[in-house]
């Protein structure tokens, strides 16, 4: 019954409004308010409020002339008094801004003080109308279809008498807006195939054969074709004949994008940056919206049926609306750069994180063996650190050598090609997200070797956590063995080792620092990658080579080396030595604001019950020490989860990938784990790899 008498309410205001546009007096953009909101749903989620909203409309323009006219005739005043050229143009396109310069203005726009509307363009007309920020997602939501079917109803073919003609003086011809429209994307294409940064990945650009400029004198070719046979029958049947010139344009156009791509593959290995990375964005951008423009002016030049015009129409200003209303959206903002820079980043991180896949026995063992003397070194580092906590240094002094303690011995660990196994989620996650990327066809993506991949990576991952804990605890033992015997007292006080296995022994405080450590462990992978990016970028070997002390001191020979040897290894250097101060730092801040601040990590928290062991001569409290035992595995597993979930969605963010594909990815490798267990844990005999060519390596 509820039910019922909103839809007639629905249906009474739709037609109080309707009745309005019959009427002068009142403006059309005040109508056209009133119109949609009685369409906008009350919920954000109401789309499909908002759809039935629609199709009462429809019905009522089908079923009433009256009606149909006057909101055709409202609309073709709207689009006839109105400049058209910048929503076409600029609207949903990436702005070229700086983020810091493009984030002020929107909160200024947004919270202090707000736009002043020109009325004479129809962007900011759009904006007037569809006035709440959620407008997007129930114009999104109800789907191209129902506007598509709302355009029918209005049915342009008996527009003959309205005022709509659009050709007394001062009017403007929606139609040559949309030439224009075209005429602007094609000059900034032809700029950004101009920028240095992109002339720089791909020097025939500055031929007489760039696509680019190709397609900027063909699409004024064609434009200037068009406006000439404009209300001239015969041409215009000419022009059609020939059918060429569009073929000819979007073949160019495509060529465009497919040099983006080219120089996005390239830069994956030479490195790319923030400015290169937003080009080929705002390059992406501009070619899908001339590519569309150019289909709606084909199809109305053509005078196709309603059913070929009236989607493309429809899926066009469906679009813009959309966009227009997040003009000021900062969380929209937000999420573009996210991808933005998480491009920058995974190309790179994704080549270093082939090291840490294991595609087949040989590779697993030499992913166990470097892990073991990971582990083995974690065990001197973790007594260095007992060893500075014991000098009585200052909070500040005490957390700085923690981080030197820490960052040289991961970077130690590194050069002698160790692994960490807390440092391979952050850098796996990237391979996977390359994988989505390689594999993904029309109609969906092929997720069956990304499954295949994570399947690999989670084996590969317990054989580091494994090969770490199996070292680094006999090692711990055997110093504090070792040390009572020369010293004659234990490496740490009975009380002192008690207390170890407290703070790593399962609860909620243990769980919440080895999230800590999950998240500093996603951050020095992202600087990994990024330092990888800017060393390729920058083309840093290639410099260091013509450094003249360094040529004189080491010789050419030994130069070429260290160059080689940056090449290859800078990005995890400095990710392993910060890495290490950012441990340590948040200790540091914990002590400095009395906050409760500390990390977890595996590693060095199995080094902790080794220590406690031996000074407690094997006789811990079996209750705190099986606590302390299912905390060391609570951490790692929480260390590995953070990290990984945190740089996959990074990731995954940046090449785009949909909730429903997400959710399927998983779906995936749960029923790979029901089906084909062993998997996870060991690799099967016989495999054929599919990265067969990317041992186990360095950290």
């Amino acid at each position: 019954m509820k039910k019922a008498t909103t839809l007639q309410n629905h249906h009474s205001a739709l037609e109080r409004v309707l009745d309005s546009f019959g009427e002068a007096g009142e403006s059309d953009i005040a109508l056209f308010n009133e119109l949609v909101s009685c369409v906008r749903p009350q919920r954000v989620n109401g789309s499909d409020a908002a759809r039935h909203a629609i199709h009462t409309l429809c019905f009522l323009l089908e079923h009433r002339e009256d009606y149909r006219a006057a909101l055709r005739r409202a609309l073709l005043r709207l689009l006839s008094e109105r400049k058209q050229v910048s929503l076409y143009a600029d609207v949903g396109i990436f702005p070229n801004n700086g983020f810091f310069t493009e984030v002020a203005h929107r909160l200024v726009r947004s919270t202090l003080l707000p736009d002043l509307f020109d009325l004479s363009q129809l962007r900011d007309v759009i904006a007037k109308i569809f006035k709440r920020a959620s407008d997007h997602v129930w114009v999104r939501d109800v789907g191209v279809d129902a506007w598509a079917d709302l355009l029918r109803a209005l049915r342009f073919d008996e527009a003959s008498g309205d005022a709509g003609a659009c050709d007394a003086p001062g009017e403007i011809r929606p139609q040559s807006q949309l030439l224009e429209a075209l005429r602007v994307l094609s000059y900034r294409i032809a700029a950004i195939g101009l920028e240095p940064e992109v002339v720089r990945h791909d020097s025939s650009l500055e031929s007489a054969y760039s696509p680019f400029i190709a397609q900027n004198q063909e699409m004024l070719a064609y434009l200037a074709r068009f406006e000439a046979t404009s209300g001239d029958t015969s041409a215009s049947n000419a022009l059609h004949a020939g059918g060429a010139d569009k073929a000819h344009l979007v073949v160019l156009l495509d060529q465009c994008r497919k040099v983006g791509e080219r120089i996005r593959r390239r830069a994956a290995h030479a490195g790319t940056s923030v400015s290169l990375t937003l080009h080929l964005l705002r390059l992406k951008q501009h070619l899908v919206r001339a590519e569309l423009l150019i289909d709606v002016v084909d199809a109305l030049r053509e005078r196709r049926g309603a059913d070929t015009v009236l989607p493309m129409i429809a899926e066009l200003a469906s679009g813009l609306i959309q966009a227009e209303c997040c003009r000021n959206n900062l969380r929209d903002y937000f999420r573009q750069n996210v991808e933005l820079i998480a491009l920058r980043v995974t190309e790179n991180a994704g080549h270093a994180g082939e090291h840490y896949i294991a595609s087949s026995r040989k590779d697993y063992f030499a992913i166990l063996r470097s892990s073991l003397l990971g582990g083995f070194i974690i065990g001197f580092m973790s007594a260095f650190k007992f060893l500075i906590a014991g000098w009585g240094w200052t909070p500040l002094n005490e957390s700085i050598g923690f981080g030197l303690n820490y960052g040289l011995g991961f970077v130690l660990i590194h050069i002698l090609h160790g692994t960490v196994a807390t440092k391979q989620p952050a850098m796996t996650a990237h391979v996977l997200a390359a994988a989505i990327k390689d594999n993904s066809r029309k109609g969906g993506r092929d997720l069956d070797h990304l499954v295949t991949l994570i399947v690999r990576t989670m084996r590969s991952q317990a054989a580091a956590i494994f090969g770490n804990v199996a070292l680094a605890v006999p090692v711990a033992m055997l110093i504090g063995f070792m040390y009572r015997q020369l010293m004659g007292h234990p490496f740490i006080s009975p009380h002192r080792a008690a207390d170890l296995l407290s703070e790593v022994a399962f609860k909620p405080s243990t769980l919440a620092y080895a999230a800590i450590a999950g998240v500093c462990l996603f951050l020095a992978g992202q600087i990994n990658g990024y330092c990888d990016n800017v060393c390729a970028y920058e083309r840093i070997p290639e410099r260091i080579m013509h450094i003249r002390w360094a040529r004189r001191l080491f010789g050419e020979r030994k130069l070429w080396h260290i160059a080689n040897y940056v090449k290859g290894n800078l990005g995890a250097l400095i990710g392993n030595f910060v890495f290490g101060f950012m441990l340590s730092a948040v200790w540091g801040a914990g002590m400095l604001f009395g906050l409760p601040l500390d990390i977890r990590h595996v590693a060095f928290a199995s080094t902790y019950s080794g220590f406690a062991s031996v000074s407690l001569d094997f006789a811990a409290p079996p209750a705190l020490l099986l606590m302390a035992m299912a905390g060391i595995w609570a951490i790692g597993a929480i260390n590995l989860f953070v990290s990984f979930s945190l740089a996959m969605w990074v990731a995954l963010r940046a090449r785009s990938v949909t909730f429903a594909e997400t959710r399927r990815l998983f779906g995936d490798v749960l029923r790979h784990l029901r089906n084909n267990p062993k998997e996870f844990i060991f690799p099967p005999r016989t495999h054929v790899a599919a990265h067969s060519d990317a041992p186990g390596g360095s950290d």
